[in-house]
């Protein structure tokens, strides 16, 4: 397979030579050019696979020798890179159908993925093409099948245990040459990106790397790989045939262990390794459901390798609750922190007597949610709106997949709640804040419920800090905000009175015109006509 690089900067042509084991990666000879003619004239000559081109050049774009090899019909794979995100570039590279457009300045660690995934397009493009030639196309949807035969037994296993005559039923719908008693054992891996790796931003190029690691590590003479696919979002299953029956998991076990090492430093993720009982296809059923409630059930440590066997020997786990009354007490004693670490403390303790799981661990998140809620209800915050936010949400859910994410939620939990109530104890700050807010929003609706959500207070207990801070009410505050602005729009415009009504938060002419009355000892027209 050969690679031809196109660019007139020189420098980024040596750059690209240079940074890639290009033998390494299955690439026989790699091709230079500095013009889109240079480039022509290789592609008529050599067989290239590959091409990587600079998009602006000054004798003929990138996308201009892209529409060229398409007139010639050229099965070139081609990515094309570019300093600028535009969006015309993006949609003409699409319609000439390059298999990836990539901006400068060049990520070279994305980039070798991406190129790793077009060696394999042009593989798979070159097999189907001979496939098409011998009239053995049908070896194209071979993998298709497998992967379709174990999703859908995959799927049938998370309720209940898929039956036997199902399993022999979605072989013959698959034409498949398994046995009853072919040995089987399925493998999960939980993958847990980081904030800033691919998994967060670029899920396919992660899913590619992921995909990579596997199939490298899964290598063995014992057994063969049937089929790797992801049932859910960062879990992926490898189902593995046995040619005889492994005498324990060790050897699995230190696979595991292995994925875990790399996948911290490959992919930039921690990861989590479950490997299932080994059995009969016949009972593939019961095997794949006892590996999905061990994954939905156990309560996992990052980077640790887990196996059912083990899980199926421990005891149901029962709840015990921490002491209440002292975390209470150090809540009340305002010793937030010192609550998070006794939280947390409690939490690893239960982990090391193995009484930890999924259930359990509900249940204690349950009772410090409450103890946290609680103490902030005393102090007028409500708290259904200050933790109404995406992060919360987004924590809260993901706090049952490991202790890691747990303890992520305890902190954010507490902290949140830290932040706000040194933010309430500050009573000028949150008059201030109410204050300004009204300034800027006097046309608006407001309401004590609609100010007490800007601040997260309870609407009374706000209205008693406002009136005890300031000495007015919160109603006749907004009044006189809403008065001054009408008197400067009076003073200042031509517009009539019954606009400058519904400016200031009044829809109702005659309860405007009272208050105005009230408050400046004129009516509004009476005050418009002393201006004129």
């Amino acid at each position: 397979m050969n690679i031809l690089l196109v660019d007139d900067d020189y420098y980024v042509i040596a750059a690209l030579q240079k940074k890639f084991d290009w033998k390494l990666l299955g690439i026989e000879t790699v091709y230079t050019a500095n013009n889109v003619a240079q480039a022509r004239g290789i592609l008529e000559n050599h067989p290239v696979q590959i091409l990587i081109s600079d998009i602006e050049m000054p004798q003929g774009s990138g996308l201009e020798l892209l529409a060229w090899i398409r007139e010639q019909n050229y099965s070139v794979q081609t990515i094309l890179l570019t300093n600028y995100a535009d969006f015309n570039y993006a949609q003409k590279a699409i319609e000439l159908q390059s298999f990836e457009y990539f901006l400068k300045p060049i990520e070279f660690d994305k980039l070798m993925l991406i190129i790793q995934k077009a060696i394999v397009r042009a593989k798979e493009q070159q097999i189907n093409e001979q496939a098409i030639l011998g009239g053995y196309f049908w070896q194209k949807n071979q993998s298709k099948n497998l992967e379709h035969f174990w999703r859908r037994l995959v799927s049938g296993s998370t309720s209940f245990p898929l039956k036997q005559v199902d399993i022999i039923h979605a072989i013959k719908e698959q034409n498949l040459c398994y046995q009853m008693n072919d040995l089987i054992q399925p493998i999960l891996f939980n993958v847990f990106p980081h904030i800033g790796s691919m998994g967060k931003e670029e899920k396919d190029l992660f899913d590619f790397a992921l995909l990579n690691l596997l199939y490298e590590l899964l290598q063995s003479s014992d057994y063969t790989i049937e089929s790797i696919l992801e049932f859910k979002d960062y879990n992926w299953i490898a189902i593995l045939k046995w040619n005889e029956r492994p005498e324990d998991a060790v050897v699995l076990q230190a696979t595991g262990t292995s994925f875990i090492q790399k996948a911290v430093p490959y992919l930039k993720c921690d990861a989590c390794c479950n490997i299932g009982l080994a059995g009969e296809l016949h009972q593939i059923g019961n095997i794949l459901k006892q590996l999905l409630n061990m994954d939905e059930e156990l309560t996992r440590c990052r980077n640790q390798t887990y196996l059912v066997e083990n899980y199926l020997r421990q005891p149901k786990s029962s709840y015990t609750p921490p002491d209440l009354a002292q975390l209470e007490e150090l809540l009340n004693q305002n010793r937030l922190s010192a609550f998070l670490e006794e939280a947390i403390r409690y939490l690893r303790t239960m982990l090391s007597h193995k009484s930890l799981d999924t259930s359990v661990l509900g249940l204690y998140r349950l009772d410090i949610v409450q103890l946290v809620y609680s103490f902030l209800k005393q102090k007028g915050i409500q708290v259904h709106k200050l933790y109404a936010r995406k992060a919360n949400d987004k924590l809260l859910l993901h706090s049952l997949h490991s202790i890691e994410d747990m303890e992520e939620y305890l902190k954010y939990l507490v902290n949140t709640a830290m932040e706000y109530r040194d933010f309430v104890a500050q009573r000028k700050s949150i008059v201030e804040e109410i204050k300004q807010y009204i300034h800027e929003h006097y046309g608006d609706d407001l309401t004590r419920n609609d100010l007490s959500e800007i601040v997260y207070l309870n609407p009374d207990y706000l209205a008693r800090l406002f009136k005890r801070e300031t000495g007015i009410s919160l109603g006749s505050y907004v009044i006189q905000v809403r008065i001054a602005a009408a008197k400067h729009l009076l003073e200042t415009t031509n517009l009539s009175v019954y606009i400058i009504a519904s400016k200031t938060g009044y829809t109702n002419y005659s309860y405007f015109s009272k208050l105005f009355k009230q408050e400046v000892g004129l009516s509004p027209n009476e005050y418009k006509k002393i201006l004129t």
